[in-house]
């Protein structure tokens, strides 16, 4: 593979992330709006919502059967249209069966993107001999701000959810085939990777794919995701009931969220080429972990967005080292790797919103705040699961940094 190959496939899959967080905004903003198109009850929305990743989650393991016999840039090729197209059928349909089928489909299909896009994004470091991860996902959290902000305007001028969704898809689709053309995961026409080993084939002690090791790496993901998730659901209702601030001042603290999240991925790289993986983790969860402290203890609302604040700088590094830490793990079997890890990031989804809320019920929402604190806190008891600093590749000699690719 050439330097210009790769600096092609690392921007199509840029291009590929960001697109997925255009698409991924615009469902879950617009989810009032879609419970009133449909008539769905409060009562039946948790049954709608849960699916999605569930499903997703579904998606990913078949991803890792799929990618055994087809290269992953060939998921990712067919599972992006089918993501968007799922989101227009969202917007266009009318009966509770047409948002079933497409919610179906759409989980399914980001199970299969977000699987197969981070199995690219491992293998095109692999092949850069240095981090890039926490750039791709930099990618989804710009595409995440301005889905959200897409969303936005279509609600305040009051557009129904086709006339939202239609132009958006009609600009990305061809966007996302095009740039597919340029889909690698840094490996050669043979399949084989830049050090000449076979895809997939073990490579030392670190080929044979094992859960047992990668179980902390799904800890984490997990985690991770849970405080994600209990700041995407329950930023504005804390800001707004216990904080004691306006209906208008509690949108601001998940803006602030993605902002400093892009901001925080954006230099991400730069850390871990600098300090390494394990020192990057190690900082960004005692951030994450002060910044809840921070949220359950404030005052106020202003105290309260600076904890959020905190919360965006210290998650953003989390999930994209972990991705590449499996792929450090398990080189051999890194696909395999990364699709069994991605599952864990709809478990954490699904398990951090509903737990919040139980305990804010039960107990308190700043008690509540508590217990995200302390899962990102155990982050540093494995944090040693991102190293060594070095990646090792095929038969575990040190592959040669990349330094001149761009």
């Amino acid at each position: 593979m050439t330097d210009a190959g790769l600096r092609h496939g690392r921007a199509s899959l840029g291009l590929s992330f960001g697109v997925q967080g255009v698409a991924f905004a615009l469902l879950v903003t617009r989810i009032p709006a879609i419970q009133d198109q449909y008539g769905i009850s409060d009562g039946l929305l948790p049954v709608f919502l849960a699916a999605v990743p569930i499903l997703a989650g579904a998606g990913s393991v078949a991803t890792e059967k799929v990618v055994a016999r087809v290269r992953p840039s060939v998921v990712l090729r067919w599972a992006q249209p089918l993501v968007l197209l799922a989101l227009l059928g969202v917007g266009a349909g009318r009966e509770m069966w047409h948002v079933a089928v497409a919610l179906g489909v759409f989980g399914l299909a980001v199970g299969a993107l977000d699987a197969s896009m981070n199995m690219l994004g491992v293998s095109l470091q692999r092949a850069y001999g240095r981090s890039i991860m926490t750039g791709f996902h930099a990618a989804y959290s710009l595409g995440g701000i301005a889905g959200a902000s897409l969303a936005w305007a279509g609600a305040r001028w009051e557009l129904s959810l086709l006339a939202s969704y239609l132009p958006v898809v009609a600009v990305l689709l061809p966007v996302a085939l095009t740039g597919s053309r340029w889909y690698t995961g840094g490996k050669g026409a043979e399949g084989k990777r830049p050090d000449g080993t076979e895809a997939g084939a073990g490579a030392g002690a670190g080929g044979a794919l094992s859960f047992k090791l990668l179980l902390p790496l799904c800890l984490i993901m997990t985690f991770a995701y849970i405080g994600d998730s209990t700041v995407s659901n329950w930023s504005a209702k804390y800001l707004q009931d216990v904080l004691g601030s306006s209906e208008q001042l509690a949108t601001v603290p998940y803006n602030l969220y993605m902002v400093t999240t892009l901001l925080g991925r954006a230099v991400g790289d730069l850390g871990v080429r600098r300090f390494g993986a394990v020192a990057v983790v190690r900082g960004g969860s005692l951030l994450a972990a002060g910044g809840f402290a921070v949220v359950a203890v404030a005052p106020g609302a202003w105290v309260g967005m600076l904890g959020f604040t905190m919360l965006g700088f210290g998650l953003c590094v989390i999930v994209p080292q972990t991705f590449a830490a499996a792929g450090r793990m398990f080189p051999g079997s890194s696909d395999a790797a990364v699709a069994r890890l991605n599952i864990f990031n709809y478990v954490g989804f699904l398990v951090g919103s509903p737990l919040v809320g139980a305990l804010g019920d039960a107990w308190s929402y700043r008690g509540a705040m508590l217990v995200p604190m302390v899962l990102v806190l155990a982050t540093l008891v494995y944090a040693r699961a991102f190293g060594p600093e070095t990646a090792r590749y095929g038969g575990g000699h040190e592959r040669p940094r990349t330094a001149d690719v761009g």
